[in-house]
């Protein structure tokens, strides 16, 4: 069996620590001060055997949902592995996106599956076509793999394109998890988590991306009670629970939501409007709108961007993602969920570099 991997994260990983990262794709972190009681929350003790109760009632709260619908997870991608390990079997086939965020595919590799994708079109914004799903099923399809809004592009799916794929779904009697860590940070109106649409949706998500607490590796899955058993059995296999102090204050995040919501939001404005205007201004970039924190702009001309970052780099200290870890070569994959001065530096980088290059 071929040994899975996720290039784009070992690339992460081991990069050279750049002055403007505009590749990694989380909110500006937040300091304890941006969480009120944050320093009095950490308590070493507890058990949590299937999560960490408070943690599981908190996020099931916020979605209206019962607790036996939630698993808790090391951070969304914790969540969407035991998805995978809860819901394979070696051999059995996963349908993804493309492009995708790597790791996704790894997961799947990881637990024996047999891969393959259907398209996400630049030329059709990247919607999500349900026929275009329906068609690249296989006798042998477990789980349907996506992202929303998606990873590297920032679009976010049509609540009429989900129905569409949960009656797919439903019929083909097949399960498919949406990948939603970005969702709310997603700008205008958005779609109610999947799961809240079909039993045949298992929601992934997590407080990294849209709030700025990636450090506390919380994550979870909103899926009905049977799958949410399944998966909460997974992660017997894995890791038993997560460390109670993280789950401690992940609960603490929840209460002030609210006051964090600000916070990202008066970031997140500000940073998507420079990011507009800079993509306006620029002849040989196009890129679709992006309703999230992450962008994936390509050159008109079709020429490899991974050449561009590595200038990038070398000449600025400005980091970007090549469209390569996406299998996009002429892309490439910017963040803007940081610090707004330090996006405003990199995307003059950007320019400078774009002229000389």
């Amino acid at each position: 069996m071929t040994r899975a991997r996720a290039p784009y994260m070992e690339w992460a990983r081991h990069r050279p620590a750049p002055e403007v990262d505009l590749a990694g794709s989380n909110l500006l972190p937040c300091g304890l001060d941006d969480l009120p009681g944050a320093r009095e929350a950490l308590d070493i003790a507890g058990e949590s055997p299937d999560g960490y109760a408070p943690l599981v009632e908190a996020i099931a709260r916020r979605y209206g949902v019962a607790a036996d619908r939630v698993a808790t997870a090391g951070g969304c991608s914790g969540a969407n592995f035991l998805t995978c390990a809860a819901l394979v079997d070696a051999g059995d086939h996963v349908l993804l996106e493309h492009p995708v965020y790597d790791p996704l595919v790894a997961a799947a590799k990881m637990v024996g599956a047999e891969v393959s994708f259907f398209e996400r079109r630049f030329e059709d914004g990247y919607a999500l076509d349900p026929v275009r799903i329906a068609a690249a099923l296989k006798p042998k399809t477990r789980l349907v793999v996506l992202s929303s809004p998606h990873n590297p592009s920032g679009v976010l799916a049509e609540e009429s394109a989900l129905r569409n794929l949960a009656r797919v779904a439903e019929k083909a009697d097949i399960r498919v998890l949406v990948d939603e860590v970005y969702l709310d940070a997603a700008l205008g109106s958005k779609h109610p988590p999947a799961a809240a649409l079909s039993p045949a949706f298992i929601s992934s998500n997590s407080l990294t991306k849209s709030w700025g607490l990636a450090s506390l590796r919380c994550g979870w899955t909103l899926a009905s009670a049977e799958i949410t058993e399944r998966i909460r059995r997974a992660r017997d296999i894995v890791d038993v629970w997560a460390p109670i102090p993280a789950d401690r204050l992940s609960v603490l995040a929840f209460r002030n939501l609210d006051q964090l919501a600000v916070r990202a939001r008066a970031l997140i404005e500000a940073n998507s409007r420079l990011i507009g205007d800079f993509f306006a201004g620029r002849r040989e970039l196009e890129c679709v709108p992006s309703r999230s924190t992450i962008a994936f702009p390509r050159f008109r001309d079709g020429r490899d961007s991974g050449p561009f970052a590595d200038r990038l780099f070398r000449d600025h200290r400005v980091a970007v993602a090549p469209g390569r870890f996406f299998d996009s070569p002429a892309h490439f994959r910017l963040s803007f969920g940081g610090a707004t001065e330090k996006l405003r530096r990199g995307l003059a980088a950007i320019a400078a570099c774009l002229e000389a290059f």
